[in-house]
């Protein structure tokens, strides 16, 4: 009869053999302690809103309210303003190792560039590359993701068949960064120099009788194509606020304008797009913001190569992979300048519609 014992040598080779004795051993005290750190701030927490409850008179309010925002302002200055001021200063310096005047050792210091890291940043031909891609992208992935779905919310809204045809746009919503483009790199624009084709587009083009296309390569379309990509994903985000924004504009509008001789082109001009211009505007903020913070599609098809390079993926690259903490920070600094004007421009255009109603 066959032993069914598994061997031990076997069980301590799964990827769950890291949770044994041994591991306790060594991290049994870290682990130990981060629990008691969540009990003592949770104790904390507890004490203080109890003392805060527990004052009376004219300052209760006053004293709540210090109290409920505490927690959040100490989260924000550690989890965002710290991390923000530290990446601004770490931009102007940059990080050399010199050697001990007494021993000889080399040892990591900081020393204050000014603006080199800056002045390297727009001078050097790949990362000024990566800037540049950065701002096509910028331009082209809200225009196209917000053009598309609005041009498809105002064709089916109350159409037959409305919430399958949205549902099948949105549906890209639910795929990962990473996910939509091995999709696309595989089934859409894969390549073979030699043999059959097996990306669509080039089974396409060679059915056809063109030659087959190395989508990735070709300068500077490869860009475009990625960019295709996020286009992909975001106008089914786009299409389900826009609808929804649409489904609000009054119908009487419309059915006195149409009475007044106006035809569907200028009650889309006249009426709808002044109604959802708040909506058109966050969506548009909203996607353009996704668009500089993008990096999993150039990591996953290009890693950057072929002139595809992006402010996001350099960033990493300079910081992560060649050590060169500083030259990141810059990048990072530009991608927050690229930020602030459309924030800006959210803010306005928001005030001003709350002023015309």
């Amino acid at each position: 009869m066959m032993s069914t014992e598994v061997p031990l040598s076997l069980i301590r080779g799964l990827p769950m053999a890291g949770l044994d004795g041994e591991f306790w051993s060594t991290q049994g005290s870290n682990v130990l302690l981060a629990l008691v750190a969540i009990v003592v701030f949770l104790v904390v927490v507890a004490l203080v809103m109890y003392g805060a409850d527990m004052v009376r008179g004219v300052v209760r309010d006053k004293v709540q309210l210090v109290v409920l925002i505490s927690p959040v302002l100490f989260l924000l200055a550690v989890g965002l303003i710290y991390p923000a001021l530290s990446t601004v200063w770490l931009s102007f310096n940059d990080v050399v190792k010199v050697p001990d005047p007494v021993t000889g050792i080399y040892t990591t210091v900081t020393q204050f560039v000014g603006l080199d890291n800056y002045q390297f940043a727009f001078t050097d031909p790949t990362t000024l590359r990566s800037v540049i891609n950065t701002m096509v992208w910028m331009v082209l992935v809200p225009a196209l993701s917000t053009g598309i779905g609005l041009a498809y919310a105002v064709f089916i809204d109350r159409a037959k068949g409305e919430r399958v045809l949205k549902s099948l746009v949105f549906m890209p919503m639910a795929i990962s960064f990473v996910g939509a483009s091995v999709i696309w790199g595989s089934i859409m624009y894969d390549y073979n120099q030699v043999g059959t084709q097996t990306g669509m587009l080039n089974a396409a083009l060679t059915q056809f009788g063109f030659p087959a296309v190395n989508f990735l390569t070709e300068q500077p379309w490869n860009t475009v194509f990625l960019i295709l990509i996020l286009v992909w994903i975001q106008t089914g985000f786009a299409m389900v606020i826009i609808s929804a924004a649409i489904k609000g504009v009054p119908i009487e509008m419309n059915e006195a304008a149409s009475l007044d001789g106006a035809n569907a082109w200028q009650r889309f001009w006249s009426i709808t797009v002044p109604s959802i211009r708040a909506t058109l505007v966050v969506v548009l903020t909203t996607i353009t913001i996704a668009s500089l913070k993008v990096y999993d599609i150039v990591r996953t098809l290009t890693q950057g190569r072929d002139g595809t390079d992006i402010v996001a993926n350099k960033m990493y690259v300079l910081s992560f992979v060649e050590g060169r903490e500083p030259l990141g920070a810059s990048l990072a600094v530009i991608l927050f300048i690229f930020v602030i004007p459309i924030v800006i421009y959210n803010v306005r255009s928001l005030n001003k519609v709350k002023e015309t109603r």
